[in-house]
């Protein structure tokens, strides 16, 4: 099947007569088991229910991997990836551009658990061979970054990574299959939030894995025991907007595109980031790894963090809420929600200075947003 209609009929069964069109929602814990084995055991925690499975292998094919495992979050998702690559001993090196939650879990949590986190500049390619070592199992990394949309050529790490024997683990959260698939540029993991893009809908909360079918087993033993399986609910709504996100995608692939260009004319923004734009710093490399440019894009409002507020209040179309990659337009402020635990300092050194705001663009027209953008800014 093609990438478009992978995520409409990926992983179903054979339609035969009398069945139905819209996978039935099976809302049971329980499932009757056969007498005399432990074979085909079927139990919600498990994750392994009817609604469960078939967007797993839906997942799987749209990732280009060999198995996916659906996760109740994103942050299961990265948190049970993770332990199922390390133990006490072992070291992590990860790019220092890093969602807020993710930053907390490898600092705090995994740190906790005697696993030692070594955090790299991206742009410095020759730190991460130097901070390799002989404990290192995995190198993670986002891409597109959140919140500042730079994207990272994942070449040489993921050369690198093949020649030291280490995982190369990738959150394509930001891009989402239909525009960047990991593993077809080296990557062995990759994690999502299906909260964001996957779904659609700022209505489910959910996260997935994807990778080879022996890996992916054990990130299924982690979220058996920390207790991270999804609801079957939430599970259907995510099969539910999956169906659109080709079509949902692309619009705002185009709508962010026009709309970051529109920015760039105004004064009022100090800088614009949006891959697809030629001032980027990583258009090229997006270019050559993207197959759409996506639908968030960053904003610095010049006169800080009063300024981008005053511009906040006369929004009237565009909606001030966290989350992402739903099909109405969001904007948040990163220091008041995913780096609120960062010093003002620290979160100026990754490139979020006050008055920075991220923008996940929707699918409405984008001659509204536009005429919203500039209301609020007249």
């Amino acid at each position: 099947m093609r990438r478009s209609t992978l995520p409409i009929h990926g992983g179903s069964p054979h339609a035969q007569p009398g069945s139905p069109v819209v996978t039935p929602i099976t809302q049971s814990v329980s499932f009757v088991q056969e007498l005399g084995t432990a074979e085909g055991l079927k139990y919600g925690r498990y994750g392994n229910t009817p609604n469960v499975e078939l967007v797993e292998r839906r997942l799987a094919l749209l990732d280009g991997g060999e198995a996916a495992v659906a996760l109740s979050s994103g942050m299961g998702a990265t948190a049970c990836a993770m332990l199922a690559l390390l133990r006490p001993g072992d070291h992590l090196l990860s790019s220092s551009w890093i969602y807020g939650g993710t930053h907390k879990l490898f600092t705090q949590e995994l740190a906790g658990m005697g696993i030692e986190i070594t955090l790299i500049d991206p742009l410095a390619p020759r730190m991460w061979r130097k901070a390799l070592r002989q404990t290192t199992r995995a190198i993670f990394v986002e891409s597109p970054v959140n919140p500042t949309c730079r994207v990272l050529d994942l070449s040489s790490l993921a050369n690198l990574a093949k020649a030291e024997g280490v995982a190369l683990v990738v959150d394509s959260t930001f891009a989402s299959p239909i525009n960047f698939r990991p593993l077809e540029h080296g990557a062995d993991v990759v994690i999502h939030s299906t909260t964001k893009y996957l779904n659609g809908h700022h209505d489910v909360l959910g996260g997935a894995v994807i990778g080879t079918a022996s890996y992916v087993e054990e990130v299924r033993r982690k979220m058996i025991v920390w207790g991270q399986a999804p609801d079957p609910f939430a599970v259907w709504l995510l099969e539910r907007g999956m169906k659109t996100l080709d079509v949902r995608v692309r619009r705002q692939n185009e709508n962010a595109l026009k709309l970051a260009q529109w920015c760039e004319t105004r004064p009022e923004f100090a800088r614009v980031l949006y891959p697809g734009l030629e001032s980027h710093p990583d258009h090229e490399i997006a270019q050559q790894c993207l197959d759409g440019f996506g639908g968030m894009m960053a904003v610095e409002v010049a006169g800080g963090g009063d300024a981008a507020a005053r511009f906040l209040q006369h929004l009237e179309l565009v909606t001030h809420a966290p989350s992402l990659g739903g099909v109405d337009t969001l904007v948040s402020e990163p220091r008041y929600t995913s780096h609120a635990a960062m010093t003002p300092e620290a979160r100026a050194e990754i490139g979020i200075p006050d008055g920075f705001l991220r923008f996940s663009v929707g699918i409405e027209d984008v001659g509204d947003l536009i005429a919203d953008f500039e209301q609020a800014l007249r």
